[in-house]
C-alpha cells in the first residue's frame, strides 16, 4: 500500500470527529444535512478504495498507520486489514443509507442528531482500525455515549425507560472491559494487540492464570455488547423503543462486540498459541447455540415489527460467535458472509419498520408532504358498480408491501437472496466438521429460519393484508431510496455471491495466521495473502 492510502487508514476516523464539531456550531439545518451527507459519502468512498486496496491480489495482507510516526507497541497503531476494511465498509455503507432516510423527518426531531450520527461513526470506525485495547475501549465510550444520545431521539417515555436500561447496562459492560484490561496490562505490561499475542508464550503460571481471567472479564464484556443469551435481554426492548434510524445503526453494534470477539480469538488464543488454543471455544458455541434458541422463541412471542427485527440481531450474532466457537474455516467464511447480509437486512427492516407502522396508524404521519397519494379513493365510490371484483392499492403500499416480503425472505434465510446462501453455507461448512456439535448447530440455524417465516408470515397477514385500518401512509422518496439501497446490496452480494466468498475466504486464511499480524505491526514484512486456503 503507498504512502497516500497508508494516511487514509486515518480518515474514517478524523472525518466523522471533524464534521461533528462542525456541525454542533452551525444553526441552519440545510448546511447541517449538507455537511453531515458529504462527510458521510466521502467515507463510503475512502471505505470502498481502503477495501479495494487489501483485497488487491498483489497487496499486503494488512497495513498499519503509526499515529505520529511512534512505533508500536510504544505508540497508537491502526490496523487496516481485510477484518476491519469490511467492517468500516459496512458502517459506512449503513450510515449512508441511514442519514438518507432520517433527512425525511427523524433528524429534525431533537437538536444534536447530526453531531451524535457523526460521533457513533467516528467511534465504530475507531472500533475496527485500532490496534491495542485501550484505544479500542475508548472508541467504545466514543460510539457508546453518542447511541446514549440517539437511542433518545425523538422523546417518549418508552425511549426513556429503554434508553435508562440501556445506559446501566452498558456502563456495567464498560465497567468490566476496564477491569478485564487493568488485568491484561498488569500481567503483560502491555496492551498493544500484536505485541500482546508475542509475548504470550513468555506467560506460565499464575501469570497465565491471571492473564486468562482478565480476558474472560474482557470477553463477558464483549459478549454484552454482542448480545449473547442471557446478556441480550436489553436489546429487543431497547432497539423497539428506539426511532428508526438510531434502530438501523444499532443493527451494527452488535457486531462491534463480535468482531471484538473475533479479532481476540484468533489473536490471543488461535491454534498456534499452544495449551491456550481454543480458550473459551466452548462456552462461545454453547451460549451462541442458546442466544440462537432463545432468540427463535422470543420471534414467535413478538407482536411488534421492532422486536422481530431485535430478535433477528441476536439469531445473527448468536450465529457468528457458535460458528467461531465451532471452528472451522468454511463456516467462519459463510459466518462472516452472513453477518454483512443480516446486517442490512435488519437495517433495512427497522427502517421499513417505520413505514409499516405508519400504514397501520400506529405512529404520526410524517410532516413533510407525501410524494405518493395523500389517501387512498374509492374509484367507484362516485356511482360504482355493485360488481367490484378487486381494489386498488395505492403505490406506497405496494412498495412497503414488497419490501417487507425482501426483507422477510433474507431474515428467514429463504432462497434465493444473501441470507439463504449465508446460512448454507455455514451449515455447509459444519456438516464437513460431522461433529454432534455442529449438528445440533445446524438444527438450530434450520429452526431459526422456520420460526422466522412464521413471526413474519404472521404479523404480516395481520398487519397488512388482513388489516382493515390500514391507511396510505404519509412517505418520502428518500425513505424508500434508503431501504432500497441497503435490500439492493444483499441481492448485489446475492449475484457476486462467488466473489464475496472469496474474499471471506482470504479474510479467515488470514486471521488464522496471526504471526503475519505480529509482523505487521511490530515492524516486520507481510507478504501478500496467499490464494485462499479455503477455496471453494
Amino acid at each position: 500500500m503507498n504512502g497516500l492510502l497508508t494516511h487514509l487508514i486515518v480518515a474514517p476516523i478524523v472525518l466523522p470527529l471533524g464534521a461533528a464539531a462542525l456541525v454542533m456550531m452551525i444553526e441552519e439545518r440545510p448546511l447541517r444535512i449538507a455537511v453531515s451527507f458529504a462527510t458521510v459519502t466521502a467515507l463510503l468512498l475512502v471505505s470502498a478504495t481502503l477495501l479495494l486496496s487489501v483485497a488487491a491480489p498483489d497487496a499486503s495482507a494488512a497495513a498499519v498507520y503509526r499515529i505520529g510516526d511512534w512505533p508500536a507497541p510504544f505508540g497508537i497503531v491502526l490496523v487496516l486489514d481485510r477484518l476491519s476494511a469490511m467492517m468500516v465498509a459496512l458502517a459506512s455503507t449503513l450510515g449512508l443509507a441511514t442519514l438518507v432516510f432520517s433527512l425525511a423527518r427523524w433528524d429534525r426531531a431533537g437538536p444534536r442528531f447530526h453531531a451524535l450520527f457523526l460521533l457513533l461513526l467516528a467511534g465504530l470506525n475507531g472500533a475496527f482500525l485500532t490496534g491495542d485495547l485501550f484505544n479500542l475501549f475508548v472508541f467504545f465510550e466514543v460510539l457508546l455515549a453518542a447511541s446514549y444520545g440517539l437511542v433518545l431521539h425523538g422523546s417518549g417515555a418508552a425511549r426513556v425507560k429503554a434508553g435508562l436500561h440501556y445506559i446501566a447496562v452498558n456502563l456495567g459492560a464498560s465497567s468490566l472491559f476496564l477491569l478485564g484490561v487493568s488485568a491484561i496490562y498488569g500481567v503483560a505490561g502491555t496492551l498493544n494487540m500484536a505485541d500482546l499475542a508475542g509475548r504470550l508464550p513468555e506467560l506460565s503460571g499464575a501469570q497465565r492464570t491471571l492473564f486468562e481471567i482478565g480476558c474472560a472479564v474482557l470477553g463477558v464484556a464483549f459478549l454484552i455488547k454482542a448480545g449473547i443469551w442471557p446478556l441480550g435481554f436489553w436489546l429487543p426492548p431497547t432497539y423497539s423503543a428506539s426511532s428508526a434510524p438510531a434502530a438501523a445503526m444499532f443493527a451494527i453494534m452488535t457486531k462491534v462486540g463480535v468482531y471484538a470477539v473475533l479479532r481476540v480469538t484468533f489473536l490471543f488464543f488461535g491454534p498456534e498459541t499452544g495449551d491456550a488454543a481454543g480458550f473459551a471455544s466452548p462456552l462461545l458455541l454453547f451460549g451462541g447455540a442458546l442466544t440462537i434458541a432463545m432468540s427463535a422463541a422470543g420471534m414467535l412471542a413478538a407482536r411488534t415489527f421492532s422486536r422481530i427485527a431485535g430478535f433477528s440481531i441476536l439469531i445473527s450474532s448468536g450465529a457468528v460467535l457458535a460458528v467461531v466457537g465451532a471452528g472451522g474455516g468454511r463456516a467462519l467464511s459463510g459466518a462472516l458472509y452472513y453477518m454483512i447480509s443480516s446486517t442490512f437486512a435488519v437495517a433495512a427492516f427497522f427502517l421499513l419498520v417505520e413505514l409499516l407502522n405508519r400504514a397501520r396508524g400506529t405512529t404520526a404521519p410524517a410532516s413533510p408532504p407525501p410524494v405518493f397519494e395523500d389517501e387512498y379513493r374509492d374509484p367507484y365510490e362516485d356511482g360504482s358498480p355493485s360488481d367490484e371484483v378487486g381494489v386498488v392499492i395505492p403505490a406506497a403500499i405496494a412498495l412497503i408491501s414488497g419490501g417487507f416480503i425482501l426483507c422477510a425472505l433474507l431474515l428467514a434465510g429463504l432462497p434465493p437472496l444473501s441470507g439463504f446462501v449465508g446460512k448454507f453455507a455455514m451449515m455447509a461448512g459444519l456438516s464437513e466438521q460431522a461433529t454432534a456439535a455442529d449438528w445440533v448447530l445446524i438444527a438450530l440455524l434450520t429452526l431459526s429460519s422456520f420460526t422466522a417465516v412464521v413471526a413474519l408470515l404472521r404479523i404480516g397477514i395481520e398487519s397488512i393484508w388482513a388489516s382493515k385500518e390500514s391507511v396510505t401512509p404519509r412517505v418520502r422518496g428518500v425513505e424508500f431510496v434508503a431501504i432500497a439501497g441497503l435490500l439492493a446490496a444483499c441481492v448485489i452480494m446475492t449475484v457476486n455471491g462467488a466473489a464475496v466468498f472469496r474474499f471471506t475466504d482470504d479474510t479467515v486464511a488470514w486471521l488464522s495466521r496471526p504471526q503475519d499480524y505480529i509482523g505487521a505491526v511490530l515492524g516486520g514484512d507481510v507478504p501478500p495473502a496467499p490464494a485462499n486456503e479455503t477455496s471453494r
